[in-house]
């Protein structure tokens, strides 16, 4: 097996078991995942917010929030660790394409240069 087959399986297997994330937690009832926490759990907890995490919190939302769409949470657990899957692959598809794509570019850039 190839370096880089091993490189995509063992990707393909991180995927898979991204779930892990939310079912741990739900299984020991920790609540949210370590670093995930929003703005208000993160008040509940400290007894204050940031004032630079409250300015910038609304900068930024998530095109799939909580790694999942509108309805699946509700669903069951079967159904938020589908889109968490679904989450990661399409994480990994769009970084993968980012990095061929600049690489492309940069090899491009060279054979014309003619530098190694």
């Amino acid at each position: 097996m190839t370096l880089n087959r091993k490189l995509w399986l063992g990707i393909g297997v991180l995927a898979i078991l991204s779930p892990l994330g939310l079912i741990l937690p739900e299984y020991f009832k920790a609540g949210a995942a370590w670093g995930e926490w929003s703005p208000d759990e993160i008040q509940r907890m400290a007894g204050y917010l940031p004032s630079g995490l409250a300015r910038l919190s609304a900068f930024w939302q998530a095109p799939a929030a909580d790694y999942s769409w509108a309805g699946w949470p509700e669903k069951g657990l079967l159904y938020a660790g589908g889109a968490y899957i679904l989450s990661a692959v399409a994480g990994i598809v769009l970084t993968a394409g980012i990095v061929f794509i600049i690489g492309r570019l940069l090899v491009r850039k060279t054979e014309k240069t003619g530098t190694h």
